[in-house]
């Protein structure tokens, strides 16, 4: 029978017959047999294969496979006398599909930086630590997917395509129809179009129609920034919810956050121990600790109090009214409170304008959910359900209302208090995996001037 190598080694069975395919790691000779190790991409875990030298293709092919070369191996599997691994493959057949030439493949027996291979991002997912952040990601994304379905949210897919800037930066990627354009000289879509920066004005639709929804796709930046920390696309995480104010809002946050956590830890342990291991000491302390400690709550104010007095320290002023940069964030995080902070309240000249206003006309019912490492891991707000505070703001703003008309009608039939937030996905994987660069937590990162593949 087919088998995958994790099955293969979690359920320790011997003296069966079993086949595996996949891409081998190294091959060492001895006088009368190879041992060659053999990886799926199932796990981190490769099966050793013993080949006799009595194969009918050991002279003419098995003594010449090296990395990189597909197989498909069938053999009992037996008990092993070895060190570090309970079961071995005694090879009845081995398959070669496809060579690797070692003297043009990249990936060989040694360890590569993680910047080589982004210039390798079509191989770089055959080595232990690109196969283990993808099988965290996929984790990842199953445990949230399961989360809202176990709290009968619903799944809307928003556009991609679309005319609404959501957070009014302007730093859209512009759609345009390649070929003829029409006689009359018209936008392919009827106005100008872009690739979405956020769903959740049209999450928004569908919250105040079935109650609570949530959307999980692709987002694009236009943002000129070659940093650690950004990606011109990006999945975002974006759940709103009728009838919930700010409070079940950072709830719902927390609760997501803890969930996933517990499940990617129960999941993923051989992965998450190669990153303690090799990319971030203490990982699994971390993760565990914000699956098992409460979040702290302040405010915006509190918290610029609170740093105003460590400026001499940061790179970036703190006060009143500017947005708390990265910096300022790890700091509470990392250094202060040593946990997960929830900062609330910001000033409203620094947020959107759908941030729900509060009664002392300065501040927005917005909150930040902030982590050791990363810094910003949520941002969300209750929305402003007043028709005319929502008018006046996006007027203040500079947007124009008539091309917001359909969003002025959800306040304008049948208004309720709503709220949301979204969770940029690549920040959580690398915040699980510990990956300093957040290219390495997407299968194919693009940032100004680079988009292999």
């Amino acid at each position: 029978m087919d088998r995958r190598i994790k099955t293969i080694l979690r359920a320790g069975i011997t003296d069966e017959l079993v086949t595996v395919r996949g891409w081998i790691r190294t091959r060492r000779d001895t006088g009368s047999f190879s041992f060659l190790e053999v990886n799926d991409g199932s796990s981190l875990a490769n099966i050793q294969v013993i080949a006799d030298k009595t194969l009918e293709n050991y002279d003419r092919e098995i003594i010449r496979l090296s990395a990189g070369c597909s197989v498909i191996v069938t053999g009992l599997l037996q008990k092993s006398p070895a060190k570090g691994q309970d079961v071995e493959l005694n090879a009845e057949s081995v398959e070669v599909l496809g060579w690797a030439d070692p003297d043009t493949y990249p990936l060989q027996k040694k360890r590569h930086s993680l910047e080589f291979l982004r210039t390798i991002s079509h191989l770089r997912p055959r080595t232990n630590a690109l196969g283990a952040v993808t099988r965290v990601r996929s984790r990842l994304s199953f445990a949230i997917n399961t989360f809202f379905q176990e709290r009968e949210f619903v799944q809307v897919h928003t556009p991609v395509i679309t005319t609404s800037d959501c957070e009014g930066a302007g730093e859209m990627f512009q759609v345009h129809a390649t070929g003829e354009k029409d006689k009359n000289n018209k936008p392919f879509f009827g106005s100008q179009a872009g690739l979405t920066v956020s769903g959740q004005l049209q999450a928004e639709v569908y919250a105040l129609a079935l109650g609570q929804v949530y959307t999980f796709g692709p987002t694009f930046r236009a943002e000129n920034s070659n940093t650690s920390r950004h990606l011109a696309e990006f999945w975002m995480l974006e759940p709103e919810m009728a009838f919930c104010d700010l409070a079940c809002n950072m709830k719902l946050a927390t609760d997501l956050l803890k969930y996933v956590l517990r499940d990617v830890l129960e999941n993923c342990s051989e992965d998450l121990a190669l990153f303690n291991s090799f990319i971030e000491k203490g990982l699994l302390q971390k993760l565990q600790d914000v699956v098992e400690k409460d979040f702290v709550h302040i405010t915006y104010s509190a918290a610029v109090e609170k740093l105003s007095s460590l400026k001499d320290i940061f790179d970036f002023p703190v006060q009143w009214g500017i947005d708390l940069q990265s910096e300022h964030e790890r700091y509470l995080t990392e250094k202060v409170y040593k946990c997960p902070v929830i900062v609330t309240d910001y000033p409203a000249g620094i947020k959107p304008f759908y941030m729900r206003l509060s009664d002392d006309g300065k501040t927005v019912a917005a909150m930040d959910i902030l982590v050791p490492g990363i810094g910003e891991l949520v941002g969300g707000s209750q929305r402003e359900e007043r028709l005319d505070v929502l008018t006046r703001r996006m007027v203040e703003a500079g947007i124009d209302i008539k091309e917001y008309d359909w969003y002025l009608d959800l306040r304008r039939y049948g208004t309720v208090p709503h709220a949301g937030f979204g969770l940029g996905f690549e920040r959580l994987v690398q915040f699980v995996t510990g990956m300093s660069n957040i290219r390495e937590a997407i299968p194919f990162p693009r940032t100004p001037g680079f988009a292999p593949c």
